[in-house]
């Protein structure tokens, strides 16, 4: 399991909880920065998914300073709830919205693995980049089955793993040599941006998310590719 400090004897959650704490005020620039913008596309593409779901009451899972959220406003829900582990993530995500005067977003402190929820509180759950950060997968995946309503959909937008030549090699090279490097120097955390590429390479992407899914009751469940592979967008009804 891929863990922020691996010298650490906290908890993956803790560290986790740390490392975002460690880059909040330098998350967005870095995320958009690092990513070429690229990852603004994916959340407006799995936005457009859940647009042909119900979708009035939205929870964004490890919600970080709120981007998905923002977005999941373009459906005009009557409301979003974010959670995170981090408060410094979510203090820089609570100013973002209080600047832009958004008034239908309310943003907690939660774990994901524990909600705060009662059962079949929302009609769709969105996660952007997040799941591969649970320490138990499993049980993250059964409290959002719980917390679903009976038409409930979550979409998960996710890093995965590139297959075809010669997108697999670009991406390794980027993100084992390039990425670190330049996470390193902006964010002034010199594990996170080397955590990042071991926890996708840790993370069960494709057919093996998908039977975690399947195993947690979720019954269709789809996965779109994007950008070669480079993430993926699955749809769990």
């Amino acid at each position: 399991m891929a863990q922020p400090y691996k010298d650490s004897k906290e908890t993956k959650k803790k560290q986790v909880a740390l490392m975002f704490d460690n880059i909040s005020k330098r998350y967005d620039f870095l995320n958009h920065f690092l990513s070429l913008g690229i990852d603004k596309l994916w959340r407006k593409r799995a936005i457009k998914i859940l647009s042909k779901y119900s979708h009035n009451q939205i929870l964004d899972v490890a919600t970080g300073t709120g981007d998905f959220a923002i977005a999941a406003l373009k459906l005009k829900p009557e409301k979003v709830t974010g959670i995170d582990i981090s408060e410094g993530m979510l203090n820089v995500g609570k100013e973002k919205i209080k600047k832009k005067g958004i008034s239908n977003i309310e943003l907690f402190l939660g774990d994901s693995e524990d909600m705060q929820f009662e059962d079949k509180t929302f009609d769709a759950i969105t996660v952007g980049f997040g799941v591969r950060n649970f320490e138990n997968l499993e049980k993250g995946l059964q409290e959002f089955h719980r917390v679903l309503n009976d038409r409930g959909v979550a979409i998960i937008l996710e890093f995965s793993k590139p297959k075809l030549f010669p997108f697999k090699q670009i991406y390794n090279f980027y993100f084992k040599v390039i990425l670190p490097v330049f996470g390193k120097i902006v964010s002034k955390d010199d594990s996170a941006y080397t955590y990042l590429p071991d926890s996708v390479k840790n993370f069960p992407d494709g057919e093996d998310f998908i039977k975690i899914l399947k195993k947690v009751n979720f019954k269709t469940i789809t996965e779109k590719r994007v950008s070669f592979g480079i993430a993926t967008i699955y749809v769990a009804e």
